[in-house]
C-alpha cells in the first residue's frame, strides 16, 4: 500500500510514533543531532518535515529519511547544508518532494546525488565510489512496495558496509512500529531488557526458538550508543 493511501486521516508510514530519543537509538544518531535535522536552528532548515511538532515525534517515513541520511554522515561527514543543497538537486530532477522514501532514488537518484554531493565536497572519484556503495547498501536495507518505502533493516553492527544481515527490522504495520526479528514479532526491545535482567542469550534463543545471531542482533539494537 502506497505511503499516499489513507489510514485515517494519514497512513500508518506518516502516523507520528517515535519521540526523538528512540528514533536516533534506531538510526543511530545522537539524539541532538536528529533533533538539528528535525526542527532544524538559526537559519539552518530542516531536513524532512516531521510527522509532529508539539509533541516533537517522527513518523515512520521520517525514520526512513534520517536512515538513509544517517549513513551519508558516517561515511563522509556531510554537512547538512550540503546534504540539503544535494537533495534539492535530486527532487526538481526527479520532480520528487521527499526522494529518498521513493525507490527512484535508488536508481536515478544515488547518481544524482553521488555527482552533486561529491562536487559540493570535493571529493576524488574513490570518495564518489564509496559514497556511492554505502548508499546503495543502505537502499538495499529498504523493502519497497508501489515504489514507496515500507519497511527497513536498521543497522545494528558497527561496521554499516558490505553484507550485514537482515535480522531487525522495522515495519510500521507490525509490532506498533518498534524493531522486531525479522519474521517473528518479537520486539527487539523486550529481548534487550530480559538480558540485561540477567537472562543468558542461550536461555533466550531457547525461549524464542529463533537463532543465536537474531538475538545477539535484537541486544545490539537496543543497547549500542549513536555513532
Amino acid at each position: 500500500m502506497p505511503i499516499s493511501d489513507i489510514y485515517g486521516n494519514r497512513s500508518p508510514e506518516e502516523l507520528p510514533a517515535y519521540a526523538i530519543p528512540r528514533a536516533a537509538q534506531i538510526v543511530r544518531l545522537s539524539p541532538s543531532t536528529l533533533r538539528l535535522w528535525s526542527v532544524g536552528h538559526g537559519a539552518h532548515k530542516p531536513l524532512f518535515d516531521v510527522a509532529s511538532r508539539r509533541p516533537l515525534l517522527l513518523s515512520f517515513a521520517n525514520l526512513t529519511e534520517a536512515f538513509v541520511l544517517a549513513s551519508m554522515r558516517r561515511l563522509h561527514g556531510i554537512s547538512m547544508q550540503k546534504v540539503r543543497k544535494s537533495m534539492l538537486f535530486v527532487g526538481q530532477k526527479l520532480r520528487l518532494q521527499r526522494p529518498l522514501l521513493h525507490a527512484q532514488f535508488r536508481t536515478d537518484g544515488v547518481s544524482l546525488f553521488v555527482e552533486h554531493a561529491g562536487h559540493l565536497l570535493n571529493v576524488s572519484a574513490e570518495g564518489q565510489a564509496a559514497l556511492r556503495a554505502l548508499l546503495d547498501s543502505s537502499l538495499q536495507r529498504i523493502d519497497w512496495e508501489n515504489d514507496f518505502a515500507v519497511r527497513i533493516y536498521p543497522w545494528v553492527r558497527a561496521e554499516i558496509a558490505g553484507g550485514q544481515p537482515k535480522t531487525i527490522v522495522v515495519d510500521p504495520r507490525r509490532g506498533f512500529g518498534q524493531p522486531v526479528i525479522a519474521g517473528t514479532g518479537i520486539e527487539a526491545r523486550i529481548v534487550a531488557q530480559r538480558h540485561r535482567a540477567g537472562e543468558s542469550i542461550t536461555d533466550l534463543v531457547r525461549d524464542y526458538g529463533v537463532g543465536l545471531e537474531q538475538i545477539e542482533d535484537a541486544i545490539r539494537c537496543e543497547t549500542r550508543e549513536a555513532a
